[in-house]
């Protein structure tokens, strides 16, 4: 295990130029202490959990000093913001600090969110304030937990640092981590602007980087389209699957790579609705949990249009006709998985879409659903959720055809579906109402919740003793939380 100082960089984003990045130096917290750290993220890097605990933890991701081999920089990107092009944006909030590379010669970008100015903060401040990064953090590993791609989150860090925003808060800065922190909106400012030389290096970039085997394919830069497009199906079928909603799928917000990436006003399911808006500045519902599949296609498509100068028209449409076909393979095959089925039959499309109607129209919570199907043969465990349905004639139908289904599927002893299903369906995710409490300890300054919570995710499928409080429905208030793109 490494200590702080022997981190290795290796900067090749920053070697790129000025045209891509400026050189930035973060602005300092004051009184910068650890709120929370990832022990699983630290691993990737090859260090000491124990360093966690040490000053100089929170003085370098508070701002305060930085490796010398470090080279902070602040990304410029343009990118498609609810729909409309906004032809500058970048890093307002955040740096590149530098590229770490583990014993495994694994690259790791360390991005620092919330460390003051830039060039590109368009009249912000350049701060993060303690719930925005507490709410970051927790999804990042969250996620990434439950097996859905995502940027990691290393720590974060608090402050006596005052922010205005609807209040005055506190600063705090959250340490992410990714193989890449290049967005489709890279592509589309180098495109818009009319760089061909700044865009043909960036696609070489990447494609060297990240998609290195596309090179071997007669048109490589096609491969590494049809690539994204199948990254970003499964990544949204992952999504949908587990009820997740990221709230601002705007193209500058979507990653090269297909994962998670760009926290805001993101939030699971508590009761199913296939309508729900999680983000208050939302009003259109552009970014609705259903409306990610379509958006998903339209993000790709803008990002097909930047690529136009290295990829013909019609091989770019049907590398893009492959979406929604990758998308619908990936999520049946995770609802089977979630049902506790092993074989695929034709009507397990419409086994799925009949019960999330029924779970629509009976505010079903839909986490515990899928968790407490598994817990019983399923002859007892729709006996038990069917009080859960207000059409219990409609509940008591598709019960039928789901225990049919099963008997079909084979035999399994209990312990064996058990087994399968709570593998797949977890028992804690990370609800609003959870972080919400644990943002309101962090701010009187006490972080054991943060930290808590953060553990208890860190192992969504297994129950774990004493627990039992963040895997029950959440109280009426909880439901009804608000959450805003502002940080």
């Amino acid at each position: 295990m490494k200590a702080l100082d022997e981190l290795t960089f290796d900067n090749r984003f920053a070697r790129l130029g000025d045209a891509f990045s400026t050189h930035v130096l973060p602005e300092p917290l004051d009184a910068p202490r650890l709120v929370v750290a990832s022990t699983a993220a630290m691993a990737l890097l090859d260090l000491d959990p124990a360093v966690a605990e040490t000053p100089v933890f929170a003085e370098l991701f508070g701002g305060h000093t930085l490796w010398a081999e470090a080279e902070p920089r602040a990304m410029v990107y343009s990118g498609h913001q609810f729909g409309g092009y906004t032809p500058q944006l970048g890093d307002g909030r955040g740096l590149l600090l530098g590229e770490a590379y583990n014993e495994a010669g694994e690259h790791w970008d360390l991005h620092l969110k919330g460390a003051g100015m830039t060039p590109y903060s368009r009249m912000g401040d350049g701060r993060a304030v303690l719930r925005s990064s507490i709410r970051e953090f927790l999804a990042s590993e969250a996620l990434h937990a439950l097996g859905i791609p995502s940027s990691r989150a290393l720590c974060v860090i608090g402050s006596d640092t005052p922010v205005w925003r609807e209040k005055q808060e506190r600063g705090a800065m959250v340490l992410r981590m990714a193989h890449s922190h290049i967005r489709f909106g890279h592509f589309e400012y180098f495109y818009y602007t009319k760089k061909p030389e700044q865009q043909a290096l960036l696609a070489e970039h990447v494609l060297n980087l990240h998609y290195p085997e596309c090179r071997e394919q007669p048109e490589p830069y096609l491969a590494m389209f049809r690539e994204i497009v199948e990254r970003n199906a499964e990544l949204i079928a992952k999504w949908q699957a587990y009820g997740f909603c990221h709230g601002v799928m705007n193209t500058d917000n979507m990653s090269i790579l297909g994962i998670t990436f760009d926290f805001g006003p993101f939030a699971f399911l508590d009761d199913f609705d296939a309508h729900f808006i999680c983000n208050h500045s939302d009003h259109e519902g552009r970014y609705s949990f259903s409306n990610q599949v379509p958006i998903g296609q339209w993000n790709l498509s803008a990002l097909a249009q930047a690529l136009t100068p290295f990829i013909s028209v019609d091989a770019l449409k049907e590398a893009l006709g492959l979406y929604l076909p990758l998308y619908q393979a990936n999520y049946l095959d995770l609802m089977r998985r979630r049902l506790g089925l092993t074989t695929a039959e034709d009507d397990d499309q419409k086994l799925v879409e009949r019960l999330l109607q029924l779970m629509q129209n009976s505010g079903v919570d839909y986490t515990l659903f899928f968790r407490r199907l598994g817990d019983e043969s399923a002859a007892l465990a729709v006996t038990r959720l069917r009080d859960d349905f207000v059409d219990l004639a409609g509940f008591d139908a598709w019960a039928e055809q789901y225990k049919a289904r099963v008997v079909r599927d084979g035999e399994y002893s209990q312990e064996q579906r058990r087994e399968r299903m709570h593998a797949v369906n977890p028992l804690y995710i990370l609800r609003n109402y959870l972080a919400q409490n644990a943002i309101t300890a962090a701010e009187s300054g006490d972080y054991s919740e943060v930290r808590r919570l953060h553990e208890v995710l860190s192992k969504p499928f297994e129950e774990q003793a004493g627990m039992e409080q963040y895997a029950q429905r959440p109280p009426d208030w909880g439901k009804h939380l608000e959450i805003s793109c502002s940080s």
